[in-house]
């Protein structure tokens, strides 16, 4: 999910962004967050694709959960290196 950078405004509670600076390094809070962001959206992109599995086929096991994971690197992967999603 790189690719051209923008400019944004985001609002949250001081002490986070605070403790986010600190811990940002010398890649500096922007990169913090935005790795924090990309993080969140593999959970969502991950979530959604277990409940489309679990609604089709029932409760998933741990390894089924797994697989689904490591196709969601595996496109991540494929994007980063400007190959097309999987």
């Amino acid at each position: 999910m790189s690719g051209p950078t923008g400019k944004y405004s985001i609002t949250m509670p001081r002490d986070i962004a605070e403790a986010a600076r600190s811990r940002s390094g010398p890649s500096g809070l922007s990169a913090y967050v935005a790795a924090a962001a990309a993080r969140q959206i593999e959970r969502d992109n991950l979530n959604e694709l277990i409940q489309v599995a679990e609604a089709e086929h029932g409760p998933l096991t741990d390894d089924e959960v797994q697989a689904l994971r490591d196709q969601l690197h595996q496109a991540r992967r494929g994007q980063a290196n400007g190959g097309p999603a999987a």
